[in-house]
């Protein structure tokens, strides 16, 4: 191979590696979230701070906190992986680990100055106290909450909603206003992205078994089987399912028929199809893969129910 194709390649396989790293897919869900709930939620109350140049600010903020994450994530996790997941493990092979704690330590300061600008503006630098407490939030998980007992499933499920409750704390717009639709909206989807995450993280203890246990965690898969934990998290499913019926049935009834309809057809429906697959085949590593998989598909697909309230 010509020396400029073998530089080519090699710089392709650690952009590669790096996207890998940083779940790159899972940030694209992030920005998308955020960026729909400004767009259908924030903007038509006429935001006073959360205007475009602040709030792609903010997002992006919140992006670069959710990739330093994943970075210190496999950072403290090599072993797990390699049993896990051996051939998507990159650090201490493509990536050195020196290298991914030096980038995770500037990616977490450039996420901070960002949201500083925007606390700064607004007039209340302690707002900053949000980011900082999740960059803190993500770090113990990775070293410590992630081994314990629902701890770190909890965890990242109260991470995942802040992606929501964030754009409420910098908006005055939405914490003044007299129409309490946009703050419910908001806490719905909050909800949501709770009990999803808590659920998939649930089941991705499940998927990494051997690799969790092998390493002295206690995960509800590894205290009390895999039997339990899939009780549990088809509990909190139907815990989701309930009132995500009632809301269906609740928006048919004011004349939202579109949105009803695909509540009820894209997110009611495929939770309990998403329960019943969870007690089909073997319990393997695959089988609750797939389990997972399907979880962010329904999750994205919650997301993109706001357009639908947006256009209805």
């Amino acid at each position: 191979m010509p020396h400029g194709k073998e530089r080519t390649h090699k710089t392709n396989l650690l952009l590669m590696a790096w996207l890998r790293l940083i779940r790159w897919q899972n940030l694209l869900i992030i920005a998308l979230t955020q960026l729909l709930v400004w767009w259908c939620v924030v903007l038509p109350e006429k935001p006073v701070l959360l205007a475009s140049f602040n709030f792609s600010l903010l997002s992006l903020s919140t992006v670069l906190i959710a990739a330093a994450g994943y970075i210190i994530n496999d950072y403290f996790d090599i072993k797990i992986d390699q049993i896990n997941h051996p051939e998507k493990v990159v650090l201490g092979k493509v990536i050195p680990r020196k290298t991914a704690i030096i980038a995770h330590t500037f990616i977490n300061i450039t996420a901070l100055a960002l949201a500083a600008v925007v606390a700064g503006s607004a007039g209340h630098p302690e707002w900053l106290l949000i980011q900082l407490g999740c960059t803190g939030l993500l770090w113990l998980y990775s070293t410590t909450y992630k081994r314990q007992y629902m701890t770190g499933n909890i965890s990242i499920a109260v991470l995942t909603s802040l992606t929501v409750l964030v754009l409420y704390v910098y908006e005055p717009a939405l914490r003044h206003t007299t129409n309490p639709l946009p703050v419910a909206i908001l806490l719905v989807y909050a909800f949501f992205a709770f009990m999803l995450t808590w659920i998939r993280e649930i089941v991705k203890d499940m998927e990494d078994l051997k690799g969790d246990e092998a390493e002295g965690c206690i995960t509800m898969p590894i205290k009390h089987g895999l039997a339990y934990a899939a009780r549990f998290a088809s509990v909190l499913a139907v815990v989701a399912i309930v009132p995500l019926a009632v809301s269906a049935a609740a928006l048919f009834s004011v004349g939202y028929v579109l949105l009803s309809s695909y509540v009820l057809g894209l997110l009611v429906i495929p939770l309990a199809v998403w329960i019943w697959y969870l007690w089909q085949g073997a319990a393997t590593s695959a089988h609750y893969h797939k389990a997972s998989r399907m979880l962010k598909i329904i999750m994205v697909l919650g997301v993109c129910s706001l357009v639908i309230y947006k256009l209805g």
